[in-house]
């Protein structure tokens, strides 16, 4: 028994010493992260599911919207994947605008598109990281149909939003058959039955079907407030 025990005590041991020597890994990606994007200018993220094909709708009306973002002075942020993140970066980089992708290492679906600005592709180890640089440095989300990671993305706006660790931004939700049963559900359980948000906290999201109403929320926004990273 006590040998089982001194083995138990170094195995804890090992991990302490591990995870103190990540800290240096995440550090590193702050640094380089926060270099980078500092240099960016002006940004919108879009978000979505990385399995839409090519000759989707989904998959072509992002690249509409992308287009029509850099057209009105900003660029566009992804995941530097496949499917939606694709569509996002093109749309940018064929419309001649900047476009930026942060890619996180996965065993799977994950890889750079084409169409990233060479000198703004990003690689993550840590999802947490990630998260940050989409925060801080966009000036809205466009959160287009996706799957947990999108979903994950969009709360983590809202939660920070309503709990004002960082200024409010536009969170447009683009597609109603998509997004009105998860908003409803919102508005019906967790408002008006339990009372676990306020009624202000319904107005941080906004369900348009099309790109002209994307672009008209972020700029009506923004004739207000001025531009700049949200922390």
């Amino acid at each position: 028994m006590a040998r089982k025990s001194e083995n138990h005590s170094k195995s804890w041991n090992e991990i302490k010493t591990n995870d103190s020597w990540a800290l240096f890994k995440i550090m590193s990606e702050f640094v380089s992260g926060f270099e980078k994007m500092a240099q960016i200018g002006p940004c919108v993220s879009i978000f979505g599911s990385a399995r839409t094909k090519p000759d989707s709708e989904e998959y072509l009306k992002t690249q509409r919207i992308a287009t029509k973002i850099v057209e009105n002075g900003y660029g566009v942020i992804t995941g530097g994947g496949p499917g939606i993140m694709e569509a996002g970066n093109k749309g940018a980089h064929l419309a001649g605008g900047t476009s930026v992708g942060l890619n996180i290492e996965l065993p799977f679906e994950q890889h750079y598109n084409p169409y990233i600005d060479n000198d703004k592709m990003l690689d993550f180890d840590y999802f947490f990281v990630r998260k940050v640089m989409f925060v801080k440095y966009s000036q809205g989300f466009v959160v287009m149909p996706g799957g947990f990671g999108t979903m994950d993305e969009l709360f983590e706006a809202i939660t920070l939003i309503q709990t004002g660790k960082i200024d409010k931004f536009p969170i447009i939700l683009v597609g109603t058959d998509f997004w009105s049963g998860l908003f409803d559900w919102i508005k019906t359980t967790l408002f008006e039955q339990h009372q676990n948000i306020s009624e202000k906290d319904l107005d941080l999201i906004h369900i348009v079907d099309n790109e002209d109403e994307v672009i008209e929320i972020l700029n009506d926004f923004y004739n207000e407030y001025n531009l700049s990273p949200n922390f």
